[in-house]
């Protein structure tokens, strides 16, 4: 049954479920075409960026309704960071819940970082101090964000590069006020841990010890670049190396069954390799929680 949804965009209902859970895959253009022409067994669900669809019809609109007769659907902004000064936009609040609303996601999540100050976007996800007012205000642009979409929010942990003051928070502990604060849920990203772990020098294991496990939703994995000098830079454009796959493995053991997404986003390699990994996620998954995939 074909139908239309507050922002216009054409839609159809289908008799999909929306639980989300198991291994989802970003619904990424690149990768759409023979997505959806196989349709795998092993992909649960996908994940998109609103950004991408707001607005737009054409063969966005069609991908889209071509993924949600076989998968339920989870949103993840780029560009309403929580760190962000300014209150969010009301018309784009407006048309986020319009899109929210068709897909009937389960919630909506972004990013705890700064993407941009005043109109000047960074296309770049920058990190806040780990300061009590950048607590305050993320826990308030959360919360407007609650009110204005009325679907439940989750924040995603992000990597940074440079040193933070040292009268500050440590990480984990800013991520822990935000969450309390604001009431929010969390999307966590293992892979961001990890690399902030290595480049800084503290226990991933630890951070992960912190987390209270009922705010957790979803989580991230993906791969990373490791340069000549050893830095770790969070690209989505490598594969999940083993060390990342054994931090997920630790964390789902700690949080049980939530849905696990991978990233890949910059170099994106033929469909096959990456249902390879995603082979390599169930099997973690299905270890660490004893859920097991549809067959």
């Amino acid at each position: 049954m074909e139908s239309r949804g507050d922002n216009g965009r054409r839609g159809f209902v289908f008799q999909v479920t929306n639980e989300i859970n198991g291994i989802g895959l970003g619904l990424r253009y690149d990768l759409a075409t023979e997505l959806l022409e196989r349709r795998p067994k092993g992909v649960s669900w996908v994940e998109i960026h609103p950004e991408n669809y707001l607005g737009r019809g054409g063969r966005y609109a069609e991908i889209l309704d071509l993924a949600r007769e076989d998968w339920p659907v989870v949103t993840h902004g780029l560009s309403t960071c929580f760190g962000a000064l300014e209150p969010l936009d009301e018309d784009y609040a407006n048309d986020l819940r319009g899109l929210l609303n068709d897909l009937e996601v389960p919630w909506h999540s972004e990013h705890l970082c700064i993407g941009a100050v005043n109109t000047h976007f960074f296309h770049d996800l920058l990190p806040l101090p780990f300061t009590d007012e950048a607590v305050a205000t993320s826990a308030q642009r959360i919360c407007e964000m609650r009110d204005a979409l009325d679907v439940p929010i989750a924040l995603e942990n992000v990597s940074y590069y440079a040193p933070q003051a040292a009268n500050g928070l440590d990480e984990a502990d800013f991520v822990l006020e935000v969450l309390e604060r604001a009431d929010a849920k969390l999307l966590l990203d293992v892979n961001n841990i990890y690399v902030n772990a290595r480049n800084f020098g503290f226990d991933p294991e630890a951070y992960i010890d912190k987390i209270p496990i009922d705010r957790v939703v979803q989580i991230h994995v993906a791969g990373h670049l490791v340069r000549d000098d050893g830095i770790r830079i969070d690209t989505h454009g490598e594969p999940v190396p083993n060390d990342v796959y054994r931090l997920l493995e630790y964390a789902l053991r700690k949080v049980g069954p939530v849905p696990v997404l991978l990233e890949r986003d910059n170099n994106v390699p033929a469909l096959e390799e990456l249902l390879a990994e995603i082979d390599q996620l169930w099997s973690i998954y299905e270890g660490a929680t004893g859920e097991k995939r549809a067959s």
